[in-house]
């Protein structure tokens, strides 16, 4: 990472979901953990919520979360493995407008150094859907650590050099 503390920092509005058939407030430790990041890095926590391992219902909240001008990105931890009940790639699949493969291949990469081959039974991904950026995480502790830290908070730095995601926003609607 390089940042260029000659640039000026721009902060986004980063929304956080939990993916969760289990998990209410009180046992949210991933989206604690997150939302504690984003905040330290001086971005908004636009809006955050838990919801059920249901693809309908997650696309349907994250279309809100597209068309509201107030949210630049949405984070979202859980529903990223193997099993039945895991579809957030799959709701993923419902709004985007394109795939960002190189976060999914680039977590697993730094997640291999935690969990060893284990990683593989992560579906964590990424997509542009109609100018908003989503990434999905897997729902433990040292997943979204590993995501936010090794990944998200580089690429969501405004003075992160050679390039990163916030710059290129405004061009993410070129046709």
């Amino acid at each position: 990472m390089a940042i260029d503390l000659t640039r000026t920092f721009k902060p986004i509005n980063i929304a956080l979901l939990t993916v969760s058939d289990t998990r209410g407030p009180d046992q949210d430790t991933s989206g604690d953990i997150l939302a504690g990041r984003i905040r330290d890095a001086g971005h908004t926590l636009a809006a955050r919520t838990i919801e059920k391992d249901d693809a309908t219902a997650i696309a349907a909240l994250l279309n809100r979360w597209i068309d509201d001008a107030g949210i630049d990105a949405v984070v979202i931890t859980g529903g990223t493995g193997l099993t039945g009940r895991d579809v957030t790639p799959e709701a993923l699949d419902r709004v985007k407008t394109r795939d960002i493969p190189g976060f999914g291949e680039l977590f697993r990469w730094l997640s291999y150094r935690t969990i060893g081959t284990s990683t593989i039974q992560s579906r964590a991904c990424a997509v542009v859907a109609r100018g908003t950026y989503i990434f999905a995480l897997p729902g433990s502790n040292g997943a979204v650590k590993d995501g936010w830290d090794g990944i998200l908070a580089e690429q969501l730095d405004s003075r992160n050099r050679p390039c990163n995601f916030v710059e290129l926003m405004p061009r993410l609607l070129e046709k």
